[in-house]
């Protein structure tokens, strides 16, 4: 079929996780598809980033969107009840070359990433369409509002709450929905959330594998590290987590590893902590280090950083949260610690047993590479994209 495919950025570099699962799904639709994808975008692209993505489809369309419209409605939105970020993502010059793409296209089915996209899609109603929610992401804001300041936390309920009713709104524009997770499923309020479609993420296993290797690093934590949540875990990690440690174990070191690091994250470095920054092959930092923990306590989704540690064969620490995005995953695949204290506990006692770290090293590795792959995950959309329902204009 001809299917048209409409996301929030452009998907590579791949240092954002809706990045990544973009990419990889458009690999395998292209395969049984033809696809045209459009993109919008609010800063200049990778210069490599038509390279790599024609590799995919030839048919690509970036629409640039206006800065100052840009502040304009996000002022505008205090008058309103929509979501900042759908304010944010939508203007009306770029509907109009949206619409004129999808026109002169003449797509079977239409596809789009993240509801902050729906408001381009939702009223065509000649076509059939998908939307992927990816996150719960009103529970993701309602996360950030416990841990933030007063006007952030204003914020971050505020938008949750419009979050919430947009998620349920825009549910009855799309023929399917889809979700990266069955924790995530459980947040979005619609009565007929148990028709979303579970579609998971995937690793690539060629790429991501173990090797031996020399260890510089004893802990690790990656990330697009101006990401929120990720900036905080960081923080956590660095200056509560790891000074326990230190008592214990002074010689640890942590690599902290990932793109466009916030000013807080790159103030952590010091003679026991590595900022790094973007690295051309993250897997140097997998293979370099002995364990990996994520202290993830805000966000929502699942937590692809986890996925790559363990196909590298990593141990892993990291919090109920974020392994809860891991159907059937239990504490003997991945290690979980609720606080700052049990998550120092459990990084001493994973750097003094090796036969302990190597006993989750290998759980999480089998758990992995059984239930995560990026064609499994892109076949079950392929089939909910394909899934013939009642059509009505």
């Amino acid at each position: 079929m001809k299917l048209f495919v409409l996301l929030s950025r452009v998907p590579w570099p791949l240092e954002k996780g809706d990045k990544l699962r973009a990419y990889h799904q458009l690999k395998g639709l292209a395969r049984k598809h033809e696809i045209f994808l459009c993109c919008l975008s609010d800063q200049k692209i990778h210069p490599q980033a038509f390279d790599h993505l024609k590799l995919i489809t030839p048919n690509i369309e970036v629409v640039y969107l206006n800065k100052f419209l840009i502040g304009w409605r996000l002022f505008t939105a205090l008058f309103s009840s929509e979501p900042f970020q759908v304010r944010y993502f939508y203007q009306h010059r770029a509907a109009k070359k949206i619409e004129a793409a999808i026109s002169k296209f003449a797509p079977d089915h239409i596809y789009c990433q993240l509801i902050r996209t729906s408001e381009y899609i939702k009223n065509l109603h000649q076509y059939r369409k998908t939307i992927d929610y990816m996150d719960a992401l009103s529970a993701g804001s309602k996360r950030r509002a416990a841990s933030s300041s007063f006007f952030e936390k204003w914020f971050f309920n505020e938008e949750s709450k419009r979050l919430m009713n947009y998620e349920n709104l825009i549910f009855d524009y799309f023929d399917h929905h889809t979700i990266i997770s069955k924790q995530d499923l459980q947040l979005i309020y619609h009565p007929k959330r148990s028709s979303i479609t579970v579609i998971p993420n995937g690793v690539d296993n060629e790429y991501f594998k173990p090797k031996d290797s020399i260890k510089k690093y004893d802990l690790l934590f990656t990330g697009n590290m101006s990401y929120a949540p990720n900036v905080a875990s960081a923080e956590l990690l660095a200056k509560e987590i790891l000074p326990i440690v230190l008592r214990e174990l002074p010689d640890t070191k942590l690599l902290i590893a990932g793109a466009n690091p916030a000013p807080a994250v790159l103030s952590l470095a010091s003679n026991s902590i590595i900022v790094s920054g973007w690295m051309e092959d993250i897997r140097l930092a997998y293979l370099e280090s002995r364990l990996f923990v994520a202290p993830m306590f805000n966000g929502s989704g699942m937590q692809n950083k986890l996925l790559e540690a363990m196909c590298m064969r990593m141990p892993c620490i990291t919090s109920p949260l974020a392994a809860a995005a891991f159907d059937n995953a239990t504490n003997n695949t991945i290690c979980m610690a609720v606080d700052q204290e049990e998550f120092a506990a459990q990084i001493i006692k994973m750097l003094k047993n090796a036969e302990l770290a190597a006993t989750f090293a290998i759980a999480g590795y089998n758990f992995v590479r059984s239930g995560f792959n990026w064609e499994h995950s892109t076949q079950l959309l392929n089939e909910t994209i394909c899934a013939q329902l009642p059509f009505t204009e």
